[in-house]
C-alpha cells in the first residue's frame, strides 16, 4: 500500500494542510495519508497539548476514509525525530510503501534534520510548493544532503494551489478575538472555542 506521511504540529490544522494532503493523495497516487502530530518537536516549544491537537485532526478528517491520524510519536519517549518515526513505522508495517510529504520550505533545512540520510532511505519524498519558496528537484536535494550518486532518492513534485495559511497566524487571530472562519473546518473552529484554545 502506498501511504503518505504528513507530519507537523497541526496547532491548529487548517484548510491548507487538508488541500496538501488531498492533492498529494491524488497526484502521487497514495492510497492513504496518515497525519502524524508531533509530540515533542525538537525545534518548537509551548505547544497545545498533544491530545487537543490530535482531537482537532480527528475532527478535520472525519468522513474521509483515506485519511488517518497516527499517534505514534506520542507513544515514544524523547524528541519527535522524523527519522525515528519512519524507522518505527517500517518496523510495524514492513509491507507499506512510505511517502513523506514535505513543503518546499522544509527542504533547505533538511540537511540539518536529525539523520536526514536515514529519512531518505526509509521514504520517498513528495514535495509541495509553499508561498515564497522554490521547489527543489531531486538533484538539488541530493547535492544539499551530499548523497552519493548511487544512494537511492525519490522526489516527486506535486503542484498545488498556493494557499498562504499559517497556524501561528491563526493562533494570533484567536488571541486577538478575530475570526478564523473559512481558515479551519467548522468542527475545528467550534472545538477551539469550546476548549478555549489560544486565548
Amino acid at each position: 500500500m502506498r501511504v503518505g506521511i504528513f507530519g507537523g504540529t497541526f496547532d491548529p490544522i487548517h484548510f491548507a494542510h487538508l488541500v496538501i494532503a488531498e492533492q498529494c493523495r491524488e497526484q502521487a497516487k497514495l492510497e492513504q495519508v496518515w497525519f502524524i502530530p508531533a509530540a515533542r518537536p525538537p525545534h518548537k516549544a509551548a505547544l497545545t497539548p498533544f491530545e487537543r491537537r490530535s482531537e482537532m485532526l480527528q475532527l478535520a478528517i472525519a468522513g474521509n476514509p483515506t485519511f488517518r491520524v497516527e499517534e505514534i510519536e506520542n507513544e515514544r519517549a524523547g524528541p519527535s525525530y522524523t527519522a525515528d518515526t519512519l524507522v518505527e513505522l517500517r518496523r510495524r508495517h514492513p509491507d507499506m510503501d512510505w511517502h513523506l510529504i514535505l513543503g518546499s520550505d522544509c527542504l533547505p533545512d533538511l540537511p540539518s534534520w536529525y539523520e536526514p540520510a536515514r529519512i531518505i532511505a526509509h521514504a520517498k519524498l513528495v514535495v509541495v510548493g509553499r508561498p515564497g519558496w522554490p521547489v527543489w528537484h531531486a538533484d538539488q536535494v541530493r547535492s544539499a544532503l551530499r548523497l552519493p550518486a548511487e544512494a537511492a532518492l525519490s522526489v516527486q513534485i506535486v503542484p498545488i494551489p498556493l494557499i498562504e495559511i499559517a497556524s501561528r497566524d491563526l493562533r494570533r487571530r484567536v488571541s486577538e478575538g478575530r475570526t478564523i472562519r473559512y481558515f479551519v473546518p467548522n468542527a475545528v473552529g467550534a472545538y477551539i472555542v469550546e476548549k478555549k484554545l489560544y486565548v
